[in-house]
């Protein structure tokens, strides 16, 4: 029992760990946005089900038969070791990224992936055959427990200690033990005597809810696994893109998610902590809530109320998802068809949720439609459930109307404040772009949000229409260092990483050159027909599609990487600059692209992270200059925002300039060196018991 039960755990650990070990690998070569999450997510869903069904159709084989097939292709998995991405999925820019991401996915860790997805229902189907009267259900709570570990044990203990690389190599290390750990458990398993009438650790038996079982059938399985998916990665997109675009707060959502699986399938004498008395209204409270925080405060709930509420409900409408489906579980000669339809429903929850609805929705609309699907399952479930008296039954009933009723009016509501002074929304893998023209006369301004993030602005009509405003302001450190460039050479080349608007080609001149690396095509087709900058500035503008690193290189490597005067870098993902942008090798990039004298301009502009200490540590390690432009104009210039911009060169006479508007940037040991290998975004998070926690964990004196 222990060696399967170990089997089991290191699966279940391994499972979840490889999803951030890979899904930071790649997320530079895909421009470092929560598509990339989302997107792996949908594989390791999608791929739960084929390991689900394998698992399904080896316990029907005879014993022997299953060791082999089984050992076979865990020992063929080695050859996927280790999980490093070949070069050779590397894009090249305009493809379809989720595409490209799934075929990487199913190349570099597809079969071991696979396997490891089949090992919890198929090492509890051994375990049921030798030992029927054990609860083999508390294995599945063992299962999410291990998930749970991993992907907790990744951004506190393994994210702060090792680079990339490192931690690619260890998980290939692990996996191999699990290969014959698992392989070992097979052969017990093929020479085991079946129906032995051992009950291991003296476990009660797996108590069944028949009438639950019996009105709910597999079509139940599906649908209640598929919602808790919707649930979770709705959430996950709306706090990523609407409320805090903090680049590992994916980790909470999906942290809360495994807890209910874990709280649902374990406990109480194997009934789990879940019980419909109070988690029913509970979920129901929770989606009502979360509906109406959608458009809360214009969209815009504080970090500290939404980021709480959107967790805590995510954790109680998965209990009851995951409560419901514990409720309605099989006796243990099935338990491989109903992980199957779990997994089956997770995936299709998954495909909704990561590929069909930014194809088909303009917005987040997963979410509002997944609470108030929460609403009508609560009302199914209080209608079908046993054990429930007659009042117990009326009242629930009557909360999951009632909650039934708000909900949908608060969904409504988020759809109008969506829609609102919108001229244009379109939502890709990118995530969702809206066009919004507000005011009227002189007043008019037409605004780019990415999520709630604004991404740049225009007057429709004033008089000065042209001119650059919001973060681009004359009075930013990009400003004031284009500005000096132009008053010393007759003609510059500027170099942008991120369009926008296409705000800072208002600054070119005729002899100058403008030249954009923008890794979504839409934002393209906006700034072109939605605003005026692009087709009104006397610059030469140029645009290159893709992400801007991968395209630098090939430039440099090909010999047509122009020289730049002045290269920003202003590549918003929401709230957050990707972090490939910001490492010591992009740094030593964009040396190689600027011309003698020339200055890179970084906006770091931020609600949540700190990103000085990051561009300090890399400046002073490559023996360049950093200084901070803090801008924050005074209320009546409406058309310039505070912003913050670091401006380092290799001369210092290229800031001279700027420095009586700039201050030195110094050293932080505590953030460390980032490296494409290396990067801690726990270490830079703007909130004191969060450093103070990474201070705990830091290996740093």
């Amino acid at each position: 029992m222990a060696l399967y039960a170990a089997s089991i755990a290191l699966s279940a650990v391994l499972l979840f760990l490889v999803q951030p070990i890979i899904a930071k690998q790649i997320l530079p070569w895909f421009g470092g946005g929560a598509g990339v999450w989302t997107t792996c997510m949908v594989f390791f869903q999608a791929l739960l089900p084929a390991g689900y069904g394998y698992a399904h159709w080896l316990a029907g084989r005879a014993p022997r038969r299953q060791w082999m097939i089984h050992t076979s292709l865990l020992a063929a998995s080695l050859l996927c070791l280790p999980i490093i991405a070949a070069d050779r999925f590397r894009p090249a820019g305009g493809q379809d990224a989720a595409a490209a991401i799934l075929l990487l996915l199913a190349a570099t860790i597809g079969l071991p992936y696979f396997l490891l997805a089949s090992t919890g229902p198929l090492l509890q189907s051994w375990i049921a055959r030798r030992w029927p009267a054990g609860s083999v259900y508390r294995l599945f709570a063992l299962s999410n427990a291990g998930s749970l570990a991993g992907l907790v044990a990744f951004p506190l203990l393994i994210e702060p200690r090792y680079g990339s690389r490192a931690q690619a190599l260890g998980w290939s290390a692990a996996y191999a033990g699990f290969v014959v750990a698992c392989s070992s458990a097979a052969w017990l398993a093929s020479h085991a005597s079946p129906n032995a009438p051992q009950n291991p650790g003296g476990a009660a038996p797996d108590p069944v809810d028949v009438r639950a079982t019996a009105a709910a059938g597999p079509w139940a399985w599906l649908a209640l696994a598929a919602l808790g998916v919707v649930i979770l990665l709705g959430a996950t997109a709306h706090i990523s893109q609407n409320v805090a675009s903090v680049p590992f707060l994916w980790l909470a959502p999906l942290t809360l998610y495994l807890l209910s699986f874990v709280l649902a399938f374990e406990g109480r004498g194997g009934r789990g902590w879940y019980a419909p008395a109070w988690g029913i209204p509970a979920a129901l409270v929770s989606a009502v809530l979360m509906a109406a925080g959608l458009s809360a405060s214009n969209g815009v709930l504080d970090v500290s109320l939404s980021v709480p509420l959107y967790c805590v409900g995510v954790l109680l409408t998965c209990l009851f998802c995951h409560g419901e489906l514990a409720a309605r579980r099989p006796a243990a000669n099935q338990l491989t068809r109903f992980y199957l339809m779990i997994s089956l429903g997770g995936a299709l929850g998954g495909i909704f949720a990561g590929l069909i609805a930014p194809r088909v929705f303009d917005s987040v609309y997963e979410l509002p439609l997944a609470l108030a699907a929460v609403c009508a399952a609560a009302l199914a479930a209080a209608w079908t459930r046993s054990g429930l008296r007659k009042w117990e039954r009326r009242i629930l009933i009557g909360l999951a109307a009632i909650a039934a009723l708000a909900t949908g009016y608060w969904d409504v509501a988020f759809v109008r404040f969506l829609r609102s002074d919108v001229i244009l929304m379109q939502r890709n893998f990118y995530g969702t772009l809206r066009v919004r023209q507000v005011g009227e006369g002189d007043q008019q301004m037409r605004r780019l949000l990415h999520g709630v993030i604004l991404h740049g602005e225009q007057p429709t009509q004033a008089a000065d229409r042209l001119q650059p405003g919001s973060y681009y302001a004359r009075s930013s450190g990009v400003g004031l260092a284009i500005e000096a460039l132009q008053r010393h050479r007759p003609a510059i080349r500027l170099g942008v990483i991120g369009l926008g608007t296409g705000t800072l080609s208002a600054y070119g001149r005729a002899p100058d050159t403008v030249r954009f690396y923008e890794l979504d095509p839409d934002v393209v087709a906006i700034a072109r027909h939605q605003f005026s900058y692009l087709n009104s500035t006397p610059a030469e503008v140029q645009i290159v599609l893709g992400d801007a690193r991968l395209s630098l290189q090939r430039e440099l490597e090909r010999n047509q990487a122009p020289r730049f005067d002045l290269l920003a870098v202003d590549a918003f993902s929401s709230d957050s600059i990707p972090v490939h942008l910001l490492t010591r090798q992009a740094l030593q990039l964009y040396l190689r692209c600027l011309a003698d004298g020339g200055i890179i301009a970084v906006h770091i502009s931020n609600r949540f992270l700190d990103l000085k200490p990051v561009l300090a540590n890399v400046a002073a390690d490559l023996g360049l200059i950093a200084r901070l432009v803090r801008d924050e104009p005074d209320e009546g210039q409406t058309r310039a925002s505070s912003s913050d911009w670091v401006l380092i060169a290799a001369r210092p006479d290229a800031l001279a300039d700027t420095a009586d508007r700039s201050e030195a940037l110094s050293r932080d040991p505590v953030v460390g060196m980032w490296t494409d290998q290396f990067n801690n975004l726990l270490a830079i998070v703007k909130s004191r018991p969060v450093r103070a926690l990474k201070a705990l964990w830091s290996d740093e004196d």
